[in-house]
């Protein structure tokens, strides 16, 4: 089958920066959007940003210009450069992509996710 594994988050003072990762692996025949999302205490899960696997990327409005994702198609890895971070983009971030699997469809996968605080 197919993992997702993300990591990176962690406690970060306001206007610092993280760097996420997330690295999909199993028997996987291509990789289309990739992408991130998160969740706040007591909220539901929102967009954050996706990639597709031509480097065409999208944002929600709050982040665009402080988060960059990018993704390494050899490596099967998608990045979320976190920059200015604001108390506000506390939550759990998850990883998500769309996996074609060898000889089978293509299937949406979730990573189990990485908490990112943001506090003085």
């Amino acid at each position: 089958q197919v993992q997702l594994v993300d990591s990176g988050g962690g406690l970060v003072q306001p206007g610092g920066s993280l760097r996420l990762s997330c690295t999909a692996s199993g028997s996987i025949s291509n990789i289309y959007n990739m992408g991130w999302y998160r969740q706040a205490p007591g909220k539901q899960r929102d967009f954050v940003a996706t990639i597709t696997s031509g480097g065409i990327t999208n944002y929600v409005g709050s982040v665009k210009g402080r988060f960059t994702i990018s993704r390494d198609n050899a490596k099967n890895t998608v990045f979320l450069q976190m920059n200015s971070l604001k108390p506000e983009d506390t939550a759990v971030y998850y990883c998500n992509a769309d996996i074609k699997l060898r000889g089978a469809n293509t299937y949406n996968y979730w990573g189990q996710g990485t908490q990112v605080t943001v506090s003085s």
